[in-house]
């Protein structure tokens, strides 16, 4: 069939289903991750999964310690457990040559009070002088059903 013809309905639906399942194909790739999931993923609070956090490294102890920390003081709003409210909540910030934070503010909320506890548990961060300010943004996130950590026990 040269391609001014016109393909016949079983040519078209093998084109079709070949054009539907090549982005699935493409999405098998082989398993690399490891078998348990890193101290990001485990509980809310966590930032993005495997994402550094350039700021974290100012913080005592780097990110997985400021990410303890969040997980330790973050109170499940009881309006977001109520209804059923996750996601992620963007806190943005500039941490100052002298290791104080200013302009603390809310890019992102995903409602229920989330963002008034994200806001609320990020200035209690403590972190060390870095040698120039730093405008910085955190991700801190909300999610249901999550054990060994206060996720869900906070009023």
């Amino acid at each position: 069939m040269n391609m001014f013809q016109k393909p016949s309905f079983p040519q078209l639906a093998l084109g079709l289903l070949l054009a539907a399942a090549a982005p699935a194909a493409a999405q098998t790739a082989p398993n690399t991750q490891p078998a348990t999931p890193p101290a990001a993923e485990k509980g809310a609070g966590l930032g993005a999964a495997g994402k550094v956090i350039p700021v974290a490294e100012y913080y005592e102890g780097g990110q997985a310690a400021m990410y303890d920390f969040i997980a330790k003081e973050l109170k499940y709003p009881l309006t977001a457990k109520r209804n059923r409210i996750q996601g992620q909540c963007i806190v943005s910030f500039t941490l100052n040559p002298d290791g104080t934070m200013q302009g603390v503010k809310l890019v992102k909320q995903v409602g229920g009070g989330t963002g008034e506890e994200a806001l609320r548990v990020v200035r209690l961060l403590k972190f060390k002088k870095p040698e120039y300010p730093i405008l910085t943004s955190l991700p801190i996130v909300f999610k249901l059903g999550v054990t060994g950590s206060n996720a869900t026990g906070g009023e």
